[in-house]
């Protein structure tokens, strides 16, 4: 009796992970996505963990989502996770904890989102919250996730999927937040020193994933996190809180001369870094000209700026979210979310480098 030397469900799976491959040429920009970070691009991880109280799964959020229910998402309908997800021709990438619950792991071939609210780059980010994914864990999820693609498809069809695949790491406002409101943080390091912190974690991580197949990255920096309503309404004039916002561009220098280096150090990859600091900033200081009428106030709270509360049940909120900058205390609006994503794709856009996202897709 002849033996069969490779198994009939192997042979499946890189069948299928060969129609993924040669679909994504025709008709989608890549075959997959893996997203990471936090509320930001949460797409419902969050509802999954029992002790977390960084959770969006009641009203209103959602309110302008196509099911117009709460989803887990920390927005009015989508968000950027959503949009990337429909320009690069793909499903929205679903949430990792989601898939376990379910115990279906074939989802896996097209993309998997770890992203969680209240999380950062650093461990303690967000534990005064309960329990949140920090960035180290999402890899360790997924290394999880590429040894179970390596056992579908076998090692060689596991790693080409994922070499045109595309890696997006929204995360880092949240490490910035904790370091301005905690007096014991703030002895221990200077601002440099806390920053340098979070781009040493992020290139740590960065590695690990690309010894589990990841070479092409989006990174988009962080925004002017001292706009955000919660931080405006620390001060009477109702502006931004300057103080956090150098603590982004800090970061986001710092993230920009360590992913040079680590080019140098892994020549086989490549990245998009997206200035989502002066896009932004764009936004905020002139935004009729993006077609909105408030860019201080959030659509959805209660009190000053209603920042005072967040997006909850006994909230209020705008007829119009369409005209809000600002969903809730911290969070964009489906609308600016559009707005970055779609700047992100703009070909003459000069607010992403080293190579925009088409370039990005073709190397």
């Amino acid at each position: 009796m002849a033996l069969n030397p490779f198994p009939v469900t192997s042979f499946f799976f890189f069948i299928l992970s060969f129609l993924i491959i040669k679909c994504s040429e025709a008709d989608q920009m890549v075959p997959a996505m893996f997203v990471f970070g936090d509320s930001g691009v949460d797409v419902g991880n969050n509802n999954y963990l029992p002790f977390s109280f960084a959770k969006a799964d009641y009203p209103y959020n959602g309110i302008d989502f196509p099911t117009k229910k709460p989803t887990g998402r920390f927005s009015n309908g989508k968000n950027a996770a959503d949009f990337l997800a429909e320009k690069l021709g793909v499903p929205t990438s679903p949430p990792y904890l989601s898939l376990l619950f379910k115990k279906n792991t074939n989802s896996f071939l097209t993309g998997v989102n770890f992203a969680s609210g209240a999380s950062g780059i650093l461990n303690g980010t967000g534990k005064s919250l309960g329990i949140v994914i920090p960035l180290t864990k999402q890899v360790d999820y997924y290394a999880i996730v590429y040894k179970d693609l390596v056992q579908k498809l076998g090692s060689y069809a596991a790693n080409k999927l994922l070499s045109k695949s595309l890696f997006v790491t929204v995360t880092g406002s949240n490490d910035l937040l904790r370091y301005s409101g905690s007096s014991d943080l703030r002895k221990k390091s200077n601002p440099q020193q806390y920053v340098d912190s979070m781009t040493l974690t992020m290139k740590a991580q960065i590695k690990r994933l690309h010894s589990y197949g990841a070479r092409k990255y989006l990174f988009p920096g962080l925004g002017t996190v001292g706009c955000a309503p919660s931080q405006r309404i620390k001060n009477e004039a109702r502006e931004c809180n300057e103080e956090v916002n150098s603590f982004s561009v800090k970061y986001n220098e710092g993230l920009k001369l360590m992913l040079q280096e680590l080019k140098s150090e892994l020549q086989d990859i490549n990245y998009s870094y997206f200035d989502t600091y002066n896009v932004l900033q764009n936004i905020i200081q002139k935004p009729a000209a993006y077609g909105f009428t408030e860019a201080k106030a959030a659509c959805c709270g209660l009190g000053k700026l209603n920042a005072e509360v967040p997006c909850i049940p006994i909230s209020t909120y705008c007829s119009n979210r369409s005209n809000h900058v600002f969903w809730d205390m911290v969070h964009p609006t489906e609308a600016t979310d559009r707005i970055l994503v779609n700047t992100i794709f703009d070909n003459q856009s000069h607010y992403i480098f080293p190579m925009n996202m088409r370039q990005l897709i073709a190397v």
